[in-house]
Formats: structure tokens, sequence, C-alpha cells
């Protein structure tokens, strides 16, 4: 049974596999043992935390195969971004330069810096082994994130954010911070998306243009690749969509893939959730439905096939997910059609 559970210390050897196996542009995973270490100490301390408001937690789930106890695949959230290190982005937009006289007119599109998600809660960190990659693994390892945040809100912001990774070569240059290197840096795109996961983005602020940049003096391979995702990011930004996140005009500062967002209210799976009691039993066909438990510390999720009734507050588990999930007879648990 593959179920989710926040990530604990001896989690860590799997960690650092997944962080060398995402490659780059992942920057909330970089191959680095104490900045590693320090997001497993930062998530059980989160976990663990009385909250009243959204503030300096972060989440950090696994996917784990309860037969052989492998450590498949990691989520997480951030609960508000921004509030100790400044949070970056492009911002696309227009500005339109006309003359009567001449009878011109002309709209031009330019990219300008701002820090305007900050204080938002963030999806991040989202990476399924290659091997894990069937049946509903990647909705589970997603979707799950929003029966959290659907269960303890008031440990969120009232919007949550995802940054979709943008387009980068198999070498793991970008054609956008290729541009922006040429112009501004002496960093190739590997290093300084390293530097951004470790925390050290002072470079940032330093060196990054401070006006407006106008996207047609960019090179053409620069241009084409403004608010596209890489390919292995095609699915996970259509489930987002299909969940009712869209896209603003906020784009990366290093690759400039989109940034999606969504207020968590209008989140489809937020809204659709129900709380149920549990009734331990067999359990005959059905459909696929998101299943968690309604604790912090030990919470747990999976998904498996249920007969759901809408007019009942019940709902049967078999003795297995029961107690994969941690939960007997009498519990709650909150339920999401997949």
């Amino acid at each position: 049974m593959m179920v989710i559970r926040p990530i604990r210390a001896d989690d860590y050897p799997a960690l650092y596999d997944i962080a060398v196996e995402s490659g780059h542009g992942f920057t909330s995973l970089p191959v680095n043992d104490e900045l590693l270490m320090r997001k497993i100490s930062r998530s059980e301390q989160s976990f663990s935390k009385v909250v009243t408001s959204p503030g300096d937690e972060g989440y950090l789930f696994v996917l784990e195969d309860t037969e052989t106890g492998e450590v498949c695949g990691t989520s997480a959230l951030e609960a508000a971004v921004g509030l100790d290190d400044a949070f970056y982005h492009y911002h696309l937009g227009k500005v339109v330069h006309s003359s009567r006289s001449l009878g011109v007119y002309k709209t031009v599109d330019i990219l300008t810096l701002c820090n305007d998600y900050t204080g938002v809660s963030e999806l991040c960190t989202l990476f399924l082994r290659e091997s894990r990659r069937e049946k509903n693994n990647g909705r589970l390892l997603s979707k799950m994130r929003f029966l959290f945040m659907a269960e303890f809100p008031q440990r969120f912001a009232e919007r949550v954010i995802a940054e979709m990774r943008g387009v980068s070569n198999q070498d793991g240059s970008s054609p956008f911070w290729q541009w922006l290197q040429e112009h501004f840096f002496s960093l190739d795109f590997p290093t300084a998306d390293y530097l951004t996961g470790i925390g050290q983005k002072v470079f940032i602020a330093e060196l990054m243009p401070k006006y407006p940049i106008y996207v047609s003096l960019l090179s053409k391979q620069a241009q084409v690749v403004i608010g596209k995702v890489h390919e292995k990011t095609k699915p996970a930004l259509a489930l987002l969509q299909s969940e009712g996140f869209s896209n603003r005009g906020y784009v990366d500062i290093f690759d400039a893939g989109p940034t999606v967002e969504a207020r968590v209210e209008h989140i489809r799976s937020v809204r659709n959730s129900r709380r149920l009691q549990v009734q331990v039993g067999d359990v005959n066909g059905g459909l696929p439905y998101l299943i968690c438990n309604t604790t912090v510390m030990n919470f747990r999720a999976t998904w498996l096939t249920l007969e759901v009734d809408e007019f009942n507050d019940q709902v049967t588990l078999p003795a297995k997910v029961a107690e994969a999930l941690q939960v007997v007879a009498g519990d709650w648990v909150r339920v999401c059609r997949i």
C-alpha cells in the first residue's frame, strides 16, 4: 500500500537520493547534506507546533510503500513564503508606446522584478520516482496536500501558489537564464539555482536588473520559453489547472517557468472534501478516493476505492487501510473523489 506521512530523520538517505534524481531546476531539493537535514528538522518542528496562523512552517511529506518501506517520492507545503528571505518573481506585463500625431500605437511586453507573493502559502518539492509513476500515485502525492490544507486551514494563507519548473536543456542550462547570465551575471544556471536552493539569495538583489526588461530585447530562445514548463512538468501543471489554479503572469526569475495560484477555498479538492466517521469492515468496489486521517503529527493519507454514501457521514474502511491510516472505528477521516 502507498501511504503519505510526515518525513522523519531516518528518511535522510532516501531524501538525498531523490535530490540527486530530481536534477537541475528542482530548487527546493539541492544536493547538500546540511540543507537537507535542516529541511527534515524544520518539518518535524512544524508538524509538532501548535499553530493559529501561518508563519515559518514547512511541511515535508514522503510517499512510502508500506510493503517494502521504500520512500518513493516527496511533496511539501510552505505555510508562508518570503517572511525571512525575499521571494522574487518576474511579472509579465505590458507598456504602450503611442503617438497620435504619428499614428503609432505599439504594445510591448515587459518583465518586472517583484515580491508580490510574500506571505502566501506554497505547494513545492513534488517529486515521484520514475519507477513509481503509475496508477494514482502522482495524484495522491500532489492532491493529498489539499486535504491537509482543508483539515488545518489555520496553518495556511488564503492564497496558495506553485512554481512550475521551466524549460531547461539536458545539460541543465536554461535558455532564459543564458540571456540574463550574458548581460547581468557571471553564474551558470545550475550554480544560480543551487545557491538559491541553499538560501543564498543576496546575489539576486545585488545583480538582477532593477528596471523592467523589454521582452523584445531578449534572445529569441529566451522569449519562447517564458511561461512554458519543462516537458516532465506538464502532467503536474495539468493536474493543478484541473483543481482551479491559473497563471496571472508571474514567472520564475531563473528559468521563466510559470507560477500558478488559487484561493484555498476555491481549490476543487478542498471544496469537495468531506469529513466522515470511520467504520471498519469489508469494502466491495466503489470509486477511487483520496483519504487522510485528521491528526497533524501522525498525518497519514492514501487512496483506495470506496463506496461513499452522499447522505451519510460514515465510511467503511478495510482493516488494513484503517491500520495504515492509524484510525479505529469512531475516528474521523477526510475524503475526496480522485
